[in-house]
C-alpha cells in the first residue's frame, strides 16, 4: 500500500506493506544535526505532523568538531533525535533533506534492538496513518 505525505508543500510517496507483520517494521532512531534551534523545531514539527516520526527530541548545546572541505570546523549545533520506523525512513530522509540548510546534512539511522513493547508499538502506530 502506498501513502502520500506532504511536507513543506512537497509530496512524498511512502510505501507501507500491509501484509507485513508489525514486528518486521523495525524501529529506528534517526540522528540529524542542524545549525540552530529554530531550524530544529521547524524540521522536527513537520516530521511529526507528517507522521514520518512518532517524536523528536531536540538537544541543544551540542559542540561538533569535524573536517569539512579540508578544514577542521568547530561549531555549535542542535541535535534532533527522531523515533521512526524502517518503513518510513526513506520518506523521512527525503523530507528532512528538502528542509535542511546544510549542503551535506547528517542524517543517520540506528536500529533499536530492544525496547519496552508499549513504546515500540506507539512508535509504529504514530508513524502509520
Amino acid at each position: 500500500m502506498a501513502a502520500t505525505v506532504e511536507v513543506n508543500n512537497v509530496v512524498f510517496l511512502s510505501v507501507v506493506a500491509p501484509h507485513m507483520k508489525k514486528s518486521s517494521d523495525k524501529i529506528l532512531v534517526v540522528l540529524v544535526a542542524v545549525g540552530n534551534q529554530k531550524e530544529a523545531i521547524r524540521i522536527g514539527q513537520e516530521m511529526v505532523n507528517a507522521r514520518l516520526a512518532a517524536c523528536v527530541n531536540i538537544i541543544t548545546g551540542v559542540q561538533s568538531i569535524y573536517r569539512w572541505k579540508g578544514k577542521i570546523v568547530k561549531a555549535k549545533e542542535v541535535l534532533l533525535m527522531f523515533k521512526s520506523t524502517a518503513l518510513r525512513y526513506q520518506a523521512l530522509e527525503k523530507a528532512i533533506k528538502t528542509m535542511h540548510t546544510y549542503e551535506t546534512p547528517e542524517i543517520i539511522a540506528l536500529p533499536v534492538n530492544k525496547g519496552i513493547d508499549q513504546y515500540v508499538e506507539w512508535v509504529r502506530d504514530e508513524t502509520h496513518s
